[in-house]
């Protein structure tokens, strides 16, 4: 876990979510880390920024520790890790089930996109000091 402030966000597996081994799939994993880092940045951000930049992931690095299965609950931890570079910025998830042992860590680069252009924009300070 990090130092830097930490975001929150529940998670529970349904039927739509297991695959045929019987626990959550990897494609539901990965929809739920781009989940928790968007309501992370809906709620770090001002209405303005949220406006002006969306951001797009440009990797993902996912180690998938335990199964989930069907009902089964997990709480996302995320966090910012160090300052940006340009345009991109890397993401720790921790996705935590009930009893507290990790199911899922990730890391993910993502990459801000100035709305207006449709291109990557260097993160500014005042975007930056929201989650560091």
């Amino acid at each position: 876990m990090s130092d830097r402030p930490v975001f929150e966000m529940g998670f529970e597996a349904t039927e739509a979510e297991i695959d045929e081994l019987g626990h959550v799939n990897n494609a539901a994993w990965v929809r739920w880390i781009q989940d928790v880092a968007t309501a992370h940045w809906v709620s770090a951000a001002t209405p303005e920024q949220v406006a002006a930049y969306v951001w797009v992931v440009t990797r993902h690095e996912i180690d998938y520790l335990r199964a989930l299965g069907p009902g089964g609950r997990v709480t996302a931890r995320t966090w910012v890790g160090d300052a940006p570079t340009g345009a991109r910025f890397d993401r720790f998830i921790e996705f935590v089930g009930e009893d507290g042992k990790p199911h899922v860590r990730s890391r993910t680069t993502w990459a801000m996109i100035d709305v207006a252009s449709g291109r990557p924009a260097r993160i500014p300070q005042a975007i930056t000091e929201r989650f560091l």
